[in-house]
């Protein structure tokens, strides 16, 4: 058994948060291993950085440095938010494990309290995602929806000094930085915001949202080993489910797709809207099956929807 491992995570507070998490987990099973952590700089922090302009559709922008760096076997464990894996991985590496899922509903992060309801018709909300946009022009369709990058502070950071109402993020992303929810508001430097968690049957998540994934190479036994017993199987299930359907559908985070699987008791419930250009309604299905069939599901959901 090997006696140290490298994990290769993003720099951002939410990414090192991941990774801590990731860490005691590993502690908790493996007590005496030694865990350093690398910081990569990825061109999706590059591009925030640089007057935050990201292109969308470009795949793998916060993910393809830390495979690099995985690949050329500089760390043994790739650390990611799993919505931001593009459906085909690199060759050479795979998903070895996941974290339990947490919570994967969108937040409405408002200046006022009341949420999407108290909204005026034409109030300005920021968004960095394109299924947000969408999901929000078709059941809200006076917003005026603004274009919003940057890590989750500093989202927080331009609600409070634009003239905006609200922004919508993950709910994941809040909690793992230590925000608590429980009373529906959160106070960031001083400023007060409200919370609405938004309803998952309108706000469908993106592919893997609220899941933290451990990356390593095909081949790297020893590691697979160390991380193996972290993993929760009902969670990897329900990611191999989201991500077969955005393979087969070829979209990813940059898509104006939700989808979301779920288990219980052996049975993997799995629902996916799809939104195209020209129509504000999206095209929705649902499907059932068993949990070891996840790959049937998700081409069974794709020929609903189609």
């Amino acid at each position: 058994m090997i006696s140290t491992i490298v994990i290769g995570t993003r720099g951002s507070e939410l990414a090192r948060a991941q990774a801590r998490m990731v860490e005691k987990a590993l502690h908790e099973k493996w007590p005496d291993l030694t865990i350093e952590t690398k910081i990569i700089r990825t061109s999706g922090d590059e591009s925030q950085s640089q007057a935050g302009n990201l292109r969308h559709g470009r795949k793998g922008l916060f993910t393809a440095e830390i495979e690099k760096a995985l690949l050329a076997r500089d760390v043994d464990l790739a650390v990611h938010s799993a919505k931001d894996l593009p459906s085909e991985l690199t060759a050479g590496v795979e998903i070895a494990a996941v974290l339990p899922r947490a919570p994967m509903d969108d937040v409405l992060v408002s200046k006022r309290a009341g949420g999407l309801a108290a909204l005026e018709k034409n109030a300005t909300i920021a968004t960095g995602s394109v299924r947000r946009n969408h999901q929000l022009a078709w059941k809200h369709p006076g917003l005026a929806i603004v274009d919003l990058r940057g890590n989750v502070p500093t989202r927080l950071r331009k609600l409070a000094e634009n003239d905006w109402q609200a922004v919508v993020l993950a709910r994941a992303g809040l909690e793992r930085l230590g925000f608590s929810l429980a009373q529906n508001e959160i106070n960031f430097e001083g400023q007060q915001f409200f919370i609405e968690v938004l309803p998952c049957e309108i706000f469908l998540p993106a592919g893997g949202q609220g899941i933290i994934a451990l990356q390593i190479l095909a081949d790297d036994e020893s590691t697979r080993a160390i991380v193996n017993p972290v993993n929760d199987r009902e969670t990897l299930l329900c990611l191999r489910a989201e991500r077969e359907f955005l393979r087969l559908l070829q979209g990813d985070c940059n898509s104006p797709v939700g989808v979301l699987a779920t288990s219980k008791s052996g049975i993997m419930k799995m629902r996916a809207q799809v939104f195209q250009d020209g129509s504000d309604a999206p095209r929705s299905g649902k499907v059932e099956g068993s949990c070891d069939e996840d790959e049937r599901l998700a081409a069974e959901l794709l020929k609903e929807i189609q």
